[in-house]
């Protein structure tokens, strides 16, 4: 792998309530090389959509360091694409026009031409072209977040940051989509930061898979992935898989503290 393109050093952060400071980032160290994919796992409100704020510099840590391609990050970097649960996309805006819109705010050298061949190449690579000129209502949940993917990516942006993309989904729909995302970094290759609860997922999708541990977070549990490359989903039901599952729940049951701290080693 090359040097880090994301590189978070000893991250600190803690939202003001009406109770007073609510830690959430502890000391938080994460590093990214380029190309790329890390997933973050951890228990429910450790921090991990915080996480991602800072990386794409919608919000600045109280201490430590973002960095991105060698620049501390002080404000939103328009070389960083995001796509959520919720794909939010316009009623009023063709497909085509919904995937068009970061080219719209995000400078770029393409013309008019240039940018909707660029949005339909896209859309094609997702299964869903003939889809363009269609409204968001009219498609399925699936085909809106396939749009959304779409969207995150047309500025090229050097990394993509996905915080949940696939969580609202059916399990057919979630593992298609999966495949996608394998295909869509072949052709559009992006530094990932991927936000998921689902531990099959982030293996399948990412290079590494990052633990936080239980609010205020810090780095917990680092696994290096045994998949490499383009998968397959009968690659999730080998042994190695069902190994690497297991060693993730228990390090989430000491993140959540169900589990002794002195047990993570094993």
């Amino acid at each position: 792998m090359s040097e880090p393109l994301i590189e978070i050093k000893g991250v600190k952060h803690a939202y003001q309530t009406q109770a007073g400071p609510l830690p959430v980032l502890d000391g938080l160290d994460l590093s990214v090389p380029e190309g790329g994919f890390a997933a973050v796992v951890g228990p429910s409100g450790c921090g991990k959509s915080t996480l991602t704020r800072l990386v794409a510099g919608l919000m600045k840590p109280d201490q430590g360091e973002v960095w991105l391609h060698g620049q501390l990050v002080k404000g939103p970097k328009a070389t960083v694409g995001m796509a959520f649960q919720n794909p939010v996309l316009l009623e009023w805006r063709s497909i085509l026009k919904n995937v068009m819109l970061p080219l719209e705010i995000v400078p770029t050298k393409l013309s008019k031409r240039q940018q909707e061949d660029r949005a339909r190449k896209l859309l094609a690579l997702v299964g869903l072209e003939g889809f363009e000129d269609k409204r968001p209502s009219e498609l399925s949940g699936g085909m809106r977040q396939r749009a959304s993917l779409c969207r995150s990516l047309v500025h090229q942006p050097e990394v993509l940051i996905l915080d949940e993309p696939f969580g609202a989904l059916d399990a057919f729909t979630r593992e298609d989509l999966w495949q996608t995302m394998h295909r869509l970094k072949a052709e559009e290759p992006f530094t990932g930061v991927l936000i998921t609860h689902d531990l099959r997922e982030s293996i399948f999708l990412a290079d590494e898979v990052v633990v936080l541990s239980g609010r205020p977070a810090h780095t917990q549990y680092v696994m290096d992935v045994h998949l490499k490359g383009p998968r397959d989903l009968e690659h999730l039901y080998t042994p190695e898989s069902a190994e690497a599952l297991n060693i993730l729940r228990h390090q989430i049951q000491i993140a959540q503290g169900r589990a002794p701290v002195e047990e993570a080693a094993q």
